[in-house]
């Protein structure tokens, strides 16, 4: 299984000058255009290309129709014209199922580019950033709203093609043989796309606001089964359903305004098209009638009549593909377009066993004015096991989210191993940062997959120094055993060690943990602690402490309060100094009896 991010692809790169110009959704469209070019040019080659062959089809045709009824010609005489009949038919046949092919490639390719933007713009963005963004709504945009732009390449593309090319080819072909319907097809071809636009463009609203609503109702419903359990225990099941329930009424209300309007427009489209091709067929008769014209010419007319007007009904055909592409891409574009402060071409980070990290008169702010950090300077010396300690909202997040690069100070400065972090590659920071949470999250993989998350290393010797080897061994797989998301079939202290031995896979000088033992019982918290202590040794670590034993067993303690850094100190000098410190012992003490 991999687990991939685009920040080696510099097409996928959202400070790339792509990234900045997605500000509307044609332009992303563009962009996703440019990625898979030559799969684009091959489809509209493809596209035209049969487009012209029925062209090609209709002449043959209307001789051999002639030879026969007018001529007398028997078979060995239009055998020759047959066997050409059958190869444009043969050959038109290959390269609709070519250019279908090169279609569903240029869609895929396109899709594929589209998700590492994406996953990228995610991983940039961060957990700080998107903590504000439903999950429902983040997963609709990184699924639906993906795969309603694929029939832009496989439908909308190919048909803006063939109506491009294929009305002029045809009227050049037809004023040699009849310059009177050549001038009626150039007449009445502009009068389909001006009923087309005049009817489309209601629906490309409605198409819009359908978007809307499926993203309105993905997004209730995705996080209705996520807190499934908390919905039946709280006894709002019954309430979120009947809210689930009017958002999918209004989804289908605007899914019918949006049928019933491409209705009409397809209705006006073979209204006028059946129209153009009366009256050319009705002044081809009367001139068939009078002697005016030949019949070979006046069949070519009426066989090339209706491919004349094809490529504009399948382009109102198609339109709503291109619609409900544009709904998808604008969802699109405004999720790519978000700030992200990414920096780029920072220097090259490279660190030995342990890191120092230094705060200087450090502020963060929630993004609303509120500060989370208010003027936090202290230093953590390399190899220094540091606890920070605080009530709720305190900043002990915030504190680590700016290590991480997640946050940005709005004032100050934090240097790593003396080095402004600003100055630095985040992206070579953080791969020398060991992460663990409170709660593990494990993907859909096998225990090897989840450990190694596509990196180089012992991951058996990584399990073992985690503790986990014990328990897998009992597993019938061993570590090629499969997990569930977020690692069902394992117990909390379980799949703490996995991540664990996920962290121990590759040395990383500097370690962040916010209490990785606070949900575990006694037992597996001395297991994990034995293991934590071994990660360790030779590293930096802050820790968020909530738990009386991981601040006995740090060398310093950071004490927070209202955002500003109260106390420091080893944990035995705050202890008897009485301040701050000393007030929250009795809630650590609690918090580790329990």
């Amino acid at each position: 299984m991999r687990f991939p991010l685009a920040h080696g692809n510099p097409a996928c790169h959202p400070s790339s000058p792509a990234h900045f110009r997605m500000h509307k959704p044609e332009t992303l469209l563009d962009d996703l255009s440019a990625d898979v070019r030559k799969e684009t040019a091959l489809l509209l080659a493809a596209a035209v290309a049969e487009g012209l062959l029925g062209v090609a089809a209709a002449f043959v045709t209307a001789r051999i129709i002639d030879a026969v009824v007018f001529r007398g010609a028997d078979f060995a005489v239009i055998l020759p014209w047959l066997m050409q009949l059958l190869g444009i038919a043969f050959l038109k046949a290959m390269i609709g199922y070519a250019g279908s092919q090169f279609g569903f490639e240029a869609a895929a390719r396109a899709r594929r580019s589209l998700f590492a933007r994406l996953l990228d713009q995610v991983a940039t963005l961060g957990p700080v950033r998107l903590s504000g963004t439903a999950t429902g709504d983040l997963a609709t945009t990184l699924t639906d709203a993906v795969a309603g732009i694929e029939p832009y390449w496989r439908q909308w593309l190919p048909a803006t093609a063939t109506v491009a090319v294929l009305p002029v080819a045809i009227l050049l072909a037809v004023l040699p043989v009849d310059w009177r319907s050549a001038i009626v097809f150039a007449v009445t071809l502009p009068l389909l796309p001006m009923f087309m636009v005049l009817a489309g463009r209601s629906a490309e609203r409605a198409n819009q606001r359908q978007w809307v609503s499926m993203a309105r109702l993905g997004g209730h419903l995705l996080d209705a089964v996520a807190g499934l359990a908390d919905l039946v225990l709280l006894g709002a099941a019954k309430r979120e359903v009947a809210l689930v329930a009017r958002t999918a009424d209004d989804y289908r209300r605007e899914t019918m305004k949006v049928l019933r309007l491409a209705f009409l427009s397809a209705l006006v489209l073979e209204f006028f098209a059946t129209v153009s091709i009366a009256v050319t067929a009705v002044l081809v008769g009367f001139r068939l009638l009078w002697g005016e014209i030949a019949f070979v010419d006046g069949l070519t007319v009426l066989l090339l009549a209706p491919l004349f007007y094809a490529p504009l009904r399948t382009l109102g055909t198609e339109r709503h593909a291109r619609m409900e592409a544009v709904a998808a891409a604008e969802r699109l574009a405004d999720f790519l377009a978000r700030p992200t402060h990414r920096r780029t071409g920072g220097e090259s980070f490279s660190a030995g066993a342990a890191v120092s990290v230094r705060f200087d008169n450090v502020s963060a702010d929630y993004g609303d004015g509120r500060l989370a950090l208010d003027g936090v300077s202290f230093e953590v010396r390399a190899g220094e096991q540091i606890a920070i300690v605080g009530e709720s909202g305190a900043g002990k997040s915030t504190l680590l989210s700016l290590i991480a690069g997640f946050l940005e100070p709005s004032t100050g400065t934090i240097l790593i191993d003396g080095r402004p972090l600003e100055s630095l590659d985040l992206d070579d920071v953080r791969r020398h940062i060991a992460f663990l949470p409170q709660r593990a999250f494990l993907f859909d993989a096998t225990i090897a997959e989840n450990v190694a998350m596509n990196r180089p290393g012992d991951v058996a010797a990584a399990l073992k120094a985690a503790r986990a080897d014990d328990f897998i061994a009992r597993l019938p797989g061993g570590v090629e055993s499969r997990l569930g998301e977020g690692g069902a079939g394992l117990s909390g202290g379980e799949a703490q060690r996995l991540m664990l031995a996920r962290a121990l896979l590759v040395p990383a000088p500097l370690v962040l943990m916010d209490e990785p033992t606070a949900h575990l019982d006694a037992v597996t918290e001395a297991a994990v602690g034995e293991a934590i202590a071994a990660l360790s040794i030779g590293r930096t670590r802050l820790t968020i402490a909530h738990r009386l034993r991981t601040v006995e067993a740090a060398d310093r303690v950071l004490v927070f309060a209202g955002g500003r850094l109260v106390e420091e100190g080893a944990p035995a000098e705050l202890k008897a100094r009485g301040g701050a410190f000393a007030s929250m012992l009795a809630t650590l003490e609690g918090e580790g009896a329990a």
